[in-house]
């Protein structure tokens, strides 16, 4: 509403509705294209992205409660209104049991359910205070499973540091396991790039046994989270505990055999001289708690508590914690969007503030130092996630801003992007993340991995790179277009829900790629699938459920989601379903006109992003991207078939 008031946006094309029976014209869907184009146009930034929340687990703000509160910077970071805000987001996402999930649409946890509990004791709610006694309700769903005990092993962690939990009643986590030899199978390198970043600074706090200051409310709470008295805990018999609510990928018998042994045997002697003396050497300090142990007054901390208001957003639901941001991964797909409506002349500026952020968001250079020796790969010519302080090159990230650089033929962020490629053609995705040893002894219980996504994005902005550059490392881009192509092509999807959007990368990764309906099997199963799973009111609708049972499960009551939808008609459209039977394209485009709002949004509806198979993503941009998108590919695909696809005005025939 902001950008609108400063814009003094008003909406000025038409709306129209496609009628039962009607035909689709090219004027409805062009003008719904147009309308489209024009009210996301306004919500542009001044430096060319598209603002929006990364958000929805409900783990995310907790700690950094926690971690103010043991700092002593609370009441300077999140003052009386910010509380009342962060508190309201807390009661719009509790669930009716009284718990809350590990994202917003998800059934209570029992980790969640702990760390909200003690955010709104934290904020000042008493303990039985809150919003239609939202702790009293909350405490009830604790404790009616056996309290806190059994919450998973982040959980344990964190009550560990916040002094509501023996360090004893968690397993071990080693920091001397940071200064194992790269050619070790188990080995941080090999890591995945977020459970190293998570482990490394608990490993630490492990390492150090650190507890924070044992305040009044840390004793009430000892109190109000447990069935029996808390001296009389034996921690060493709930180590393993997992509530039920929680358990989504158990733990194999050889990974308890190995918490086990280090429990027993190593642990003792790592925390005895002379071994201790390797473990003080193990200590690293990293994020903002640990640099706070490590030095309340130093420069690395200070630098933390900056940047905190980075990761606040305040919504319609008050104050939440987001990811670190997703500017470069929308900001590439809203210009993809806008491109394909065909409309430069009248958001020629919109386009152009787009290219100067993508190309401002570019890498310049590799992580500082040697870091080769810290298990860093080349950034250098890359985009990351959100921006250039983000630092980690991510492969579709770079793939999907490509495409936008590449249709306005800019030059020296290519020549740049040469660089990386040179050096990382090889790895873009066709290489698992992570070894088997550390998938066979995850510890996490309640997150899962391994991307159709990635692989499809690389084929794409490959494909587009060898027509600009063709005399560039043509076989090496060759090879990894046919390898890639060879590989099983799955239709779940990693970072979205989820054969819906599984299929639509790997249709248009396929199609990049020269294949086809005709001759590539995989083109036909995905084709197929979304075929039958097209519903009643031509769209498509698929729960988040999906992603973590791996079964399609279809949105409660078989509603349409306008994003899913937005992704199947693309898939179809790159498939050349036009070609072959139009009927299921005009069945979801009326969908989607007369699905958009009077000022040319689209409505909000259920959380589409996903992250680790368990948890959920709400990517706001979304809603008006994919919709936006899918028609206006819809109207290009059909003219330039002038096969009656649509009803086409003669002028355009």
């Amino acid at each position: 509403m902001q950008f609108f008031r400063e814009k003094n946006f008003k909406q000025t094309i038409p709306q129209a509705k496609v009628g039962d029976g009607e035909e689709i014209t090219y004027e409805t869907t062009t003008a719904a294209v147009r309308r489209g184009a024009h009210f996301f146009s306004a919500l542009q930034a001044s430096d060319g992205h598209w603002p929006a929340e990364n958000a929805g687990p409900l783990y995310f703000l907790p700690p950094l409660v926690m971690c103010l509160y043991i700092t002593g910077h609370l009441d300077t970071v999140f003052p009386g209104e910010y509380r009342k805000e962060i508190l309201r987001y807390l009661y719009c996402h509790q669930n009716e049991d009284g718990g809350w999930g590990l994202h917003i649409e998800g059934h209570s946890t029992m980790f969640c359910t702990t760390l909200n509990y003690i955010c709104m004791r934290i904020l000042g709610e008493g303990r039985d205070g809150g919003r239609d006694n939202a702790c009293a309700r909350g405490r009830k769903w604790i404790l009616d499973r056996g309290g806190v005990t059994s919450i998973p092993s982040w959980g344990k962690t964190w009550l560990s540091i916040f002094g509501l939990f023996d360090w004893s009643g968690s397993n071990p986590m080693p920091p001397e396991f940071w200064l194992f030899p790269s050619r070790l199978p188990m080995h941080p390198a090999k890591m995945w790039c977020y459970s190293r970043l998570v482990y490394m600074p608990m490993s630490y706090l492990y390492g150090k046994r650190f507890v924070g200051p044992i305040t009044p409310l840390v004793l009430e709470l000892r109190e109000e989270l447990f069935l029996q008295a808390y001296n009389e805990i034996n921690w060493k018999k709930v180590r393993h505990l997992c509530a039920k609510e929680d358990l989504y990928c158990p733990h194999a018998l050889i990974q308890d055999l190995m918490w086990d042994s280090l429990y027993i045997c190593t642990e003792p002697l790592l925390t005895r001289w002379p071994f201790n003396k390797l473990r003080q050497k193990a200590l690293e300090a990293l994020c903002m708690l640990t640099c706070w142990v490590e030095d309340p007054n130093g420069d690395y901390f200070t630098k933390h508590l900056a940047r905190i208001p980075d990761f606040i957003w305040v919504a319609e639901d008050g104050i939440k914690m987001q990811t670190f941001g997703s500017q470069e991964w929308d900001t590439g797909f809203a210009l993809q969007a806008l491109l394909a409506c065909n409309m430069t002349n009248e958001i020629g500026p919109t386009l152009k503030k787009g290219h100067e952020f993508i190309k401002e968001s570019q890498v310049k250079d590799n992580p500082s130092g040697d870091f080769k020796s810290m298990y860093r790969k080349i950034s250098k010519g890359s985009w990351t996630f959100s921006d250039q302080d983000h630092g980690w090159q991510v492969s579709d990230c770079t793939a999907e801003v490509l495409s936008p650089l590449f249709n306005d033929g800019t030059r020296n962020c290519c020549s740049m992007f040469l660089f990386y490629l040179s050096l990382s053609l090889y790895s873009l995705n066709l290489n698992q993340c992570q070894s088997f040893s550390f998938q066979l002894l995850n510890p996490l219980k309640f997150l899962k991995t391994l991307y159709v996504e990635c692989t499809a994005s690389a084929i794409q902005a490959l494909v587009l790179f060898k027509k600009l550059y063709p005399q560039h490392r043509t076989k090496e881009i060759d090879n990894f277009i046919t390898n890639a192509t060879k590989k099983h092509f799955t239709r779940y999807g990693n970072w979205g829900v989820c054969f819906t959007y599984g299929s639509w990368f790997a249709l248009g990764g396929l199609a990049a790629a020269s294949r086809t309906y005709h001759n590539c099997l995989a083109i036909g199963r995905a084709v197929e699938f979304l075929l039958k799973s097209q519903g009643d009111d031509g769209g498509w609708g698929e729960s988040y459920i999906s992603c973590q049972d791996k079964n399609l499960t279809p949105l409660e009551g078989n509603k349409s989601n306008l994003v899913q939808t937005g992704w199947a008609l693309m898939g179809l459209l790159s498939s050349g379903q036009a070609e072959r039977d139009p009927t299921p394209l005009h069945r979801a485009a009326k969908l989607l006109i007369n699905s958009q709002m009077e000022d040319g949004d689209f409505p909000q509806q259920e959380i589409t992003g996903a992250f680790m198979k368990n948890c959920m993503l709400h990517y706001a941009d979304y809603r008006n991207i994919f919709p936006l998108w899918a028609l206006a590919e819809y109207v290009s695909e059909c003219h330039r078939l002038k096969s009656g696809c649509i009803a086409m005005p003669k002028k355009h025939l």
